[in-house]
């Protein structure tokens, strides 16, 4: 993985970049992406984090706390099954903050290449920054162990 932080027009850019190879088609390796980003999410200790991926165009990214409660992630931005995913919003960090998710996913060798880029323009404080990385490894870890699990 990959992380860079760039001046930005008055305000920091973090990006983090990570590349997964995964041994499944490509279309089980985006399914197993959709259920590890919504139902299946787990906190990078392996705790539930009930979240809900509407997979549409505009659909929403959001944690349930149940009883209509909850917090907003992001907007489903773009979606090209099995290939796309892009969600933009500000996610965990305050209002200040907005991020860009993008998943692409690629045929190679038989298997599945997942190309991930999290951009994040505005404050994002230290104790972030250093949770983020770990926190999509062990996201990208869990998509990558389910998809080859079911490979066909």
């Amino acid at each position: 993985m990959t992380t860079t932080t760039a001046p930005a027009i008055d305000q920091p850019t973090f990006i983090i970049t990570e590349e997964i190879h995964v041994d499944a088609s490509i279309e089980t390796t985006f399914e197993s992406l959709l259920a590890h980003l919504g139902r299946l999410n787990e906190t990078p200790d392996g705790k539930p984090l009930a979240m809900i991926l509407e997979a549409r165009p505009g659909g929403r990214w959001y944690r349930d706390l149940g009883g209509d409660n909850g917090h907003l992630w992001g907007f489903v931005q773009s979606i090209k099954r099995p290939a796309l995913l892009e969600i933009w919003g500000p996610l965990f960090l305050s209002t200040a903050t907005t991020s860009n998710l993008i998943y692409r996913l690629s045929e190679a060798g038989g298997g599945t290449v997942i190309s991930f880029k999290h951009t994040l323009v505005g404050p994002v404080p230290d104790e972030f920054r250093q949770n983020m990385e770990p926190g999509w490894e062990a996201i990208h870890a869990r998509v990558k162990k389910q998809a080859e699990g079911n490979n066909e």
